[in-house]
Protein backbone atom coordinates (compact mmCIF):
# COMPACT_ATOMS: atom_id res chain seq x y z
CA UNK A 1 0.00 0.00 0.00
CA UNK A 2 0.95 3.34 -0.59
CA UNK A 3 2.06 5.68 2.50
CA UNK A 4 -0.72 8.68 1.00
CA UNK A 5 -0.68 10.68 -1.97
CA UNK A 6 2.29 11.52 -3.87
CA UNK A 7 3.45 15.22 -3.91
CA UNK A 8 2.81 14.97 -7.77
CA UNK A 9 -0.42 13.67 -7.04
CA UNK A 10 -1.36 16.38 -4.39
CA UNK A 11 0.13 18.91 -6.51
CA UNK A 12 -1.88 17.67 -9.17
CA UNK A 13 -4.96 17.91 -7.28
CA UNK A 14 -4.24 21.42 -5.95
CA UNK A 15 -3.26 22.61 -9.70
CA UNK A 16 -6.96 20.94 -10.82
CA UNK A 17 -8.71 23.10 -7.79
CA UNK A 18 -7.10 26.12 -9.00
CA UNK A 19 -8.22 25.74 -12.59
CA UNK A 20 -11.48 25.27 -11.67
CA UNK A 21 -11.89 28.36 -9.74
CA UNK A 22 -10.28 30.38 -12.65
CA UNK A 23 -12.95 28.49 -14.75
CA UNK A 24 -15.39 29.88 -12.36
CA UNK A 25 -14.07 33.96 -13.10
CA UNK A 26 -14.26 33.22 -16.55
CA UNK A 27 -11.20 32.32 -17.51
CA UNK A 28 -10.73 30.64 -21.14
CA UNK A 29 -7.21 29.37 -20.41
CA UNK A 30 -8.43 27.52 -17.43
CA UNK A 31 -10.66 24.68 -19.74
CA UNK A 32 -7.83 23.90 -21.42
CA UNK A 33 -5.24 22.83 -18.49
CA UNK A 34 -8.74 21.14 -17.01
CA UNK A 35 -8.99 19.21 -20.22
CA UNK A 36 -5.87 18.35 -20.53
CA UNK A 37 -5.61 17.52 -16.72
CA UNK A 38 -9.01 15.06 -16.93
CA UNK A 39 -10.00 13.82 -20.54
CA UNK A 40 -8.57 10.23 -20.42
CA UNK A 41 -10.60 9.48 -16.74
CA UNK A 42 -13.49 11.54 -18.34
CA UNK A 43 -13.52 9.60 -21.63
CA UNK A 44 -13.21 6.46 -19.70
CA UNK A 45 -16.19 7.16 -17.85
CA UNK A 46 -18.14 7.71 -20.94
CA UNK A 47 -17.28 5.44 -23.15
CA UNK A 48 -17.81 2.87 -20.31
CA UNK A 49 -21.31 3.72 -20.07
CA UNK A 50 -21.94 4.69 -23.99
CA UNK A 51 -20.12 1.69 -24.99
CA UNK A 52 -19.39 3.90 -28.61
CA UNK A 53 -15.90 5.86 -29.14
CA UNK A 54 -17.81 8.45 -31.10
CA UNK A 55 -20.74 8.61 -29.13
CA UNK A 56 -18.21 9.35 -26.01
CA UNK A 57 -16.30 11.90 -27.49
CA UNK A 58 -19.86 13.68 -27.98
CA UNK A 59 -20.94 12.99 -24.58
CA UNK A 60 -17.24 14.15 -23.89
CA UNK A 61 -17.73 17.50 -25.45
CA UNK A 62 -20.97 17.79 -24.08
CA UNK A 63 -19.38 17.66 -20.61
CA UNK A 64 -16.72 20.56 -20.95
CA UNK A 65 -19.01 22.72 -22.79
CA UNK A 66 -20.98 22.71 -19.50
CA UNK A 67 -18.34 22.62 -17.69
CA UNK A 68 -17.58 25.90 -19.48
CA UNK A 69 -21.41 27.33 -18.71
CA UNK A 70 -21.54 26.01 -14.99
CA UNK A 71 -18.09 26.06 -13.45
CA UNK A 72 -19.27 28.67 -10.86
CA UNK A 73 -21.47 25.48 -9.36
CA UNK A 74 -18.28 23.55 -8.08
CA UNK A 75 -17.83 23.84 -4.63
CA UNK A 76 -14.56 22.90 -3.54
CA UNK A 77 -15.53 22.03 -0.14
CA UNK A 78 -18.27 19.78 -1.24
CA UNK A 79 -15.91 17.24 -3.73
CA UNK A 80 -12.90 17.04 -5.03
CA UNK A 81 -12.46 18.46 -8.63
CA UNK A 82 -11.79 15.20 -9.93
CA UNK A 83 -14.78 13.26 -8.20
CA UNK A 84 -17.06 16.06 -9.15
CA UNK A 85 -15.88 16.30 -12.61
CA UNK A 86 -16.47 11.92 -12.89
CA UNK A 87 -19.86 12.28 -11.43
CA UNK A 88 -20.71 15.41 -14.10
CA UNK A 89 -19.33 13.12 -16.86
CA UNK A 90 -21.37 9.77 -15.85
CA UNK A 91 -24.72 12.09 -15.47
CA UNK A 92 -23.83 13.68 -19.15
CA UNK A 93 -23.47 9.57 -20.77
CA UNK A 94 -26.85 8.88 -18.85
CA UNK A 95 -28.56 11.67 -20.55
CA UNK A 96 -27.44 11.25 -24.01
CA UNK A 97 -28.58 7.96 -23.63
CA UNK A 98 -32.19 8.91 -21.99
CA UNK A 99 -32.66 11.53 -24.14
CA UNK A 100 -32.36 9.45 -27.83
CA UNK A 101 -29.04 11.05 -29.20
CA UNK A 102 -27.02 7.82 -29.18
CA UNK A 103 -26.58 6.09 -32.61
CA UNK A 104 -26.51 2.40 -32.41
CA UNK A 105 -23.83 0.02 -30.65
CA UNK A 106 -25.03 2.48 -26.79
CA UNK A 107 -26.23 0.38 -23.99
CA UNK A 108 -29.78 0.64 -23.17
CA UNK A 109 -30.14 3.19 -20.93
CA UNK A 110 -31.40 0.44 -17.69
CA UNK A 111 -27.67 -0.64 -17.75
CA UNK A 112 -25.54 2.56 -17.30
CA UNK A 113 -26.74 2.18 -13.65
CA UNK A 114 -25.59 -1.45 -13.14
CA UNK A 115 -22.62 -2.10 -16.08
CA UNK A 116 -22.40 -5.45 -17.31
CA UNK A 117 -18.87 -6.59 -14.93
CA UNK A 118 -19.15 -5.82 -11.59
CA UNK A 119 -15.39 -3.63 -11.74
CA UNK A 120 -16.75 -0.21 -10.27
CA UNK A 121 -16.91 2.51 -12.29
CA UNK A 122 -14.26 4.77 -12.32
CA UNK A 123 -16.12 7.45 -10.44
CA UNK A 124 -15.92 4.71 -7.44
CA UNK A 125 -12.77 4.12 -8.27
CA UNK A 126 -11.36 8.21 -8.13
CA UNK A 127 -13.60 8.87 -4.88
CA UNK A 128 -11.79 5.55 -2.90
CA UNK A 129 -8.06 6.43 -4.11
CA UNK A 130 -8.97 9.95 -2.17
CA UNK A 131 -10.41 8.48 0.85
CA UNK A 132 -7.25 5.75 0.66
CA UNK A 133 -4.85 8.61 0.31
CA UNK A 134 -6.74 11.10 2.78
CA UNK A 135 -6.21 7.89 5.66
CA UNK A 136 -3.13 7.43 4.75
CA UNK A 137 -2.20 11.03 4.81
CA UNK A 138 -3.72 11.11 8.34
CA UNK A 139 -1.57 7.75 9.57
CA UNK A 140 1.39 9.98 9.08
CA UNK A 141 0.18 12.77 10.58
CA UNK A 142 0.29 9.92 13.40
CA UNK A 143 3.44 10.26 15.97
CA UNK A 144 6.04 7.67 15.05
CA UNK A 145 4.78 4.93 17.84
CA UNK A 146 1.28 5.24 16.96
CA UNK A 147 1.59 5.29 13.76
CA UNK A 148 3.41 2.25 13.65
CA UNK A 149 1.40 0.38 16.06
CA UNK A 150 -1.84 0.88 13.84
CA UNK A 151 0.12 -0.05 11.05
CA UNK A 152 1.20 -3.74 12.60
CA UNK A 153 -1.85 -4.14 13.87
CA UNK A 154 -4.79 -3.32 10.92
CA UNK A 155 -2.26 -3.89 7.52
CA UNK A 156 0.32 -6.44 8.71
CA UNK A 157 -2.25 -8.28 10.86
CA UNK A 158 -0.59 -8.33 14.13
CA UNK A 159 -2.65 -8.89 17.49
CA UNK A 160 -1.98 -6.51 20.35
CA UNK A 161 -0.41 -9.48 22.70
CA UNK A 162 1.91 -9.83 19.63
CA UNK A 163 2.45 -5.77 19.36
CA UNK A 164 3.10 -5.59 23.81
CA UNK A 165 5.65 -8.33 23.64
CA UNK A 166 7.54 -6.69 20.87
CA UNK A 167 7.34 -3.10 22.74
CA UNK A 168 8.06 -4.73 25.85
CA UNK A 169 5.17 -3.20 27.42
CA UNK A 170 1.96 -4.40 29.00
CA UNK A 171 -1.11 -5.49 27.19
CA UNK A 172 -3.22 -2.84 28.62
CA UNK A 173 -0.74 -0.36 27.51
CA UNK A 174 -0.31 -1.27 24.12
CA UNK A 175 -4.28 -0.89 23.97
CA UNK A 176 -4.19 2.21 25.03
CA UNK A 177 -1.84 3.70 22.86
CA UNK A 178 -3.68 2.04 19.99
CA UNK A 179 -6.88 3.78 21.16
CA UNK A 180 -5.44 6.84 21.50
CA UNK A 181 -4.44 6.83 18.06
CA UNK A 182 -7.23 5.71 16.21
CA UNK A 183 -9.39 8.42 18.12
CA UNK A 184 -6.67 10.68 16.72
CA UNK A 185 -7.01 9.16 13.20
CA UNK A 186 -10.49 9.21 13.13
CA UNK A 187 -10.64 13.54 14.41
CA UNK A 188 -8.42 13.54 11.27
CA UNK A 189 -10.49 11.79 8.77
CA UNK A 190 -14.24 13.71 10.07
CA UNK A 191 -11.61 17.17 9.73
CA UNK A 192 -10.91 16.46 6.14
CA UNK A 193 -14.73 15.42 4.93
Amino acid sequence: MADGPTPASAEAREALKAAMARLADGDRSALEDIYRATRVKLFGICLRILGDRKEAEDALQDVYVNLWQRADRYDPTRASPISWLATFARNRAIDRLRTGKVRGGAVPVEEAAPLPDQAPLADSLLVDAEQTAQIHTCIEGLDENARGHIRAAFFDGKTYAELAETADVPLGTMKSWIRRGLQRLRACLEASE
